[in-house]
C-alpha cells in the first residue's frame, strides 16, 4: 500500500486524501461532501480514501491522531492538513486555490 500511496500521491495534480476510520460519525459525514466535490472538480483533483485501521503505518508516518484528517498533496509535498468535517464550499475553494 505504502509504494502505491507514493507513487498516487507523487502525481502534478492536487490529491486529496481522507484518512477515515469505519466506526467515526464525522467520518461517515465526510463522505458525501467529497463525492460532490469531486463531481464539481471532476479530474483536476484525486481524492483517495486511507482506512487507518487497516493502514497504520500510513496514518503514522503523517502523524494522523484524529480521524477525520484530510490532507492535500502535490507532486508528493503535502500542501495542506486538517482534521474534524469541512464543508462542501470550504473544501472546493481551498482546492482551488491550490491548483
Amino acid at each position: 500500500m505504502m509504494s502505491s500511496f507514493i507513487e498516487i500521491i507523487n502525481q502534478d495534480k492536487l490529491v486529496l486524501v481522507d484518512f477515515f476510520a469505519e466506526w467515526c460519525g464525522p467520518c461517515k459525514m465526510m463522505s458525501p461532501i467529497l463525492k460532490e466535490v469531486k463531481d464539481a472538480l471532476g479530474t483536476s483533483v484525486s481524492i483517495i480514501k486511507i482506512d487507518v485501521d487497516k493502514n497504520q503505518t500510513l496514518a503514522s508516518k503523517y502523524q494522523v491522531r484524529g480521524v477525520p484528517t484530510l490532507m492535500l498533496f502535490k507532486n508528493g509535498q503535502p500542501l495542506w492538513r486538517q482534521s474534524g468535517v469541512l464543508q462542501k464550499n470550504e473544501l472546493i475553494a481551498l482546492l482551488k486555490s491550490h491548483q
